[in-house]
């Protein structure tokens, strides 16, 4: 089993940044790949970025630019900086995790592919 706990979310002025962490423990030699979603109010949850264990890095649809995706292997740990955040960046944030026997061209955005899930940590923008 696999335990995911992201951190770092918190209210703060639209042109702001934040970091965003996902610490995985357990059976973490099971993970392949670590994707940060998002999910606001009536919203559909939306994939912001993915990491593999190859160190490759792949963003959602309209996620490139202000969102950085990385790792810290040793850590167990995941990371996504936002930049210049805006009011529409408010959601949860969350935190998922796969395994994968074969995943070519990245980590897979989907979220019903993902095997574990986090808590989220909140993000809200304001102007």
């Amino acid at each position: 089993q696999v335990h995911l706990v992201e951190s770092g979310g918190s209210s703060v002025q639209a042109g702001g940044s934040l970091k965003l962490s996902c610490e995985a423990s357990g059976e973490t030699s099971s993970i392949t790949c670590m994707v940060w979603f998002r999910q606001a109010p009536g919203k559909d949850r939306e994939a912001v970025a993915g990491f593999n264990n190859n160190g490759h890095a792949n963003y959602g649809d309209s996620m490139k630019g202000r969102f950085t995706v990385s790792k810290d292997q040793s850590k167990n740990t995941l990371y996504l900086q936002i930049n210049n955040l805006q009011p529409e960046d408010s959601a949860m944030y969350y935190c998922a995790a796969r395994q994968c026997v074969w995943c070519p061209g990245g980590c897979p955005l989907d979220a019903s592919q993902q095997h574990w899930w986090g808590q989220g940590t909140q993000v809200t923008v304001y102007s």
